[in-house]
């Protein structure tokens, strides 16, 4: 048996196993411009709570997570059968914000193409200041300070903001601050976000392709007019909420697949996201 350890054919095995991945898509969509250097050994990572019971929405949204039963066991003939139905929001859990969530003209979540939700990845830990201060307003100064010691974050890269308020999730009280629900919650949430003129800046200055954090919304719980989202948004930048074991990644050297439920002409949906790691 030959021994395969050039390059090139790293590549096009790297290049293989990206479409089998990428593979339920439309024709016209088909194939994803990768631009990034195949990882050997990677470690994979997921960033994705599981959809249950214990699922947080929103403080105001009617519904949470359904996971309906309508068949399980062993039929007449047999064989074990089962089959559920689900029911969710849009947006709760790890899950995808698509453009159109505050944008008129934003893609929906079927019209992102694959290239904005694969690719090169950077963490920017900005823990030890928002566990300080649950109002905490991620700024420029904290990217620049991370690109101080990394170096400039590369063109179309994602940028993943780890607040340190992953450890509370499903923890209502301790994520959202407050364990109100209801509109009578709105106004006690208290968790960090993303100053809406860093948002304008990562879209204009750092071309960003997609931001994502592990907190409930990309603005700080106390926003009233959501910024950040439309600073993002009106780039048609996509944002991922409720992001998981973003403690497990590295600073930099990672791979991110964040692919959501296709919803035709959806703000957002359910995010299975994932990240490659170096060993």
């Amino acid at each position: 048996m030959k021994v395969f350890d050039s390059i090139s054919v790293r590549r096009k095995l790297f290049f293989i196993l990206s479409l089998g991945v990428l593979g339920a898509c439309t024709q016209e969509e088909s194939v994803s411009t990768i631009s990034t250097e195949p990882f050997i050994n990677p470690q994979w990572i997921d960033l994705s709570y599981a959809f249950d019971s214990t699922t947080l929405y929103w403080p105001n949204n009617p519904d949470g997570f359904q996971h309906r039963v309508d068949a399980e066991g062993v039929t007449d003939l047999g064989y074990y059968y089962s089959s559920y139905t689900i029911l969710t929001p849009e947006h709760g859990g790890t899950h995808l914000d698509a453009p159109i969530h505050f944008y008129e003209k934003g893609e929906t979540v079927d019209e992102l193409p694959l290239s904005k939700l694969t690719g090169e990845a950077v963490v920017i830990d900005v823990s030890a200041l928002a566990l300080e201060n649950r109002d905490y307003l991620i700024d420029s100064v904290a990217v620049l300070n991370w690109e101080a010691e990394h170096g400039k974050i590369p063109e179309q890269a994602m940028v993943l903001f780890r607040t340190g308020y992953g450890k509370f999730y499903p923890d209502r009280e301790a994520y959202f601050g407050t364990a109100k629900m209801g509109a009578e919650a709105i106004p006690e949430l208290h968790f960090p976000g993303i100053q809406p003129e860093t948002a304008a800046w990562l879209a204009k200055s750092r071309n960003v392709k997609a931001v994502g954090l592990d907190t409930p919304s990309l603005d700080y719980g106390q926003s009233k007019d959501f910024a950040a989202h439309q600073a993002l948004m009106e780039n048609q930048i996509p944002g991922f909420e409720n992001v998981a074991n973003l403690d497990l990644l590295p600073s930099k050297g990672i791979y991110v697949i964040a692919l959501p439920m296709k919803i035709k002409g959806g703000s957002g949906g359910p995010l299975r996201i994932i990240a490659m790691i170096k060993e």
